[in-house]
């Protein structure tokens, strides 16, 4: 049986992380970008959440409708975010936060997998990262302030069999970061990377539901806290990256997994 998730702390009282920020998340209308958009409306900040599943998104919105913008758009596409950079500002005067949650699970042999397949996925996985920092960079640097988080995987650290592209994408989210951060730093923005272990996103739920229990519960035993992560965990973690209680973070690489890769062999 798995450990329960803890209790949220008590912060009644405290200062908003986000309050007046304008945040945008890609790949928003489920699993953890869902979570991540709920999290940072609960901080106080207004959020354009994006993705391509619209009846999800709306759904997503439906929850804040004063406080989350849905855009039903295609994160790979460069004018689609332009446009919602373009309308975040025209309303807000800025953009502060972006989250890029935005990805494909992959996994094929490298012999069998078509070229196409590859473009595919290191086009919503590492490409989108790109053209969602190249869309709010410019309005940051204006601002002189700004933080960014991309959702990357322990794939990009270490993986199993099977897993490839993804790990290849998800490496490259964090090298991504890395380089960012070195580049806009000096003009007060910070760029971190979290990296997610198993989380119980909707994806992951179906995948338990095909595997079993006894294959959950084997899972589960192979963390430090002997259970996987919700996505309102990864979430919260993401929060605090990009609020200015950690405003002297950038460039790092944020391991939220509950102790997996802690874990030799």
């Amino acid at each position: 049986m798995s450990v329960a998730s803890p209790a949220q702390p008590n912060r009644i009282g405290a200062t908003p992380l986000h309050e007046h920020k304008t945040a945008i998340v890609t790949g928003a209308a489920q699993g953890i970008g869902a979570a991540v958009a709920r999290q940072l409306v609960a901080d106080g900040a207004l959020v354009w959440a994006v993705d391509i599943d619209g009846d999800a998104g709306r759904a997503l919105a439906a929850i804040a409708p004063d406080r989350i913008r849905f855009v039903n758009a295609d994160v790979t596409d460069s004018s689609a975010l332009s446009a919602v950079v373009a309308e975040a500002v025209r309303d807000s005067g800025r953009v502060d936060i972006l989250v890029t949650s935005a990805s494909m699970d992959a996994g094929h042999d490298a012999v069998e997998m078509s070229p196409q397949t590859w473009d595919a996925v290191m086009g919503l996985n590492v490409k989108s990262v790109w053209l969602a920092a190249r869309e709010v960079l410019p309005t940051m640097t204006a601002a002189g302030h700004g933080a960014i988080v991309n959702i990357g995987s322990l794939h990009g650290r270490m993986t199993v069999e099977g897993a490839f592209p993804y790990g290849v994408s998800k490496a490259g989210v964090e090298a991504m970061g890395r380089s960012l951060a070195l580049d806009y730093g000096p003009a007060g923005i910070r760029v971190n990377t979290v990296i997610p272990g198993w989380t119980r996103s909707e994806r992951v739920e179906q995948h338990f539901e095909r595997i079993g229990p006894d294959e959950v519960a084997r899972i589960d035993a192979t963390h430090a806290l002997r259970r996987t992560a919700s996505p309102a965990e990864v979430a919260d973690a993401v929060s605090f990256i990009a609020s200015d209680r950690a405003s002297f973070v950038t460039g790092a690489t944020w391991i939220v997994d509950g102790g997996l890769g802690a874990r030799f062999a």
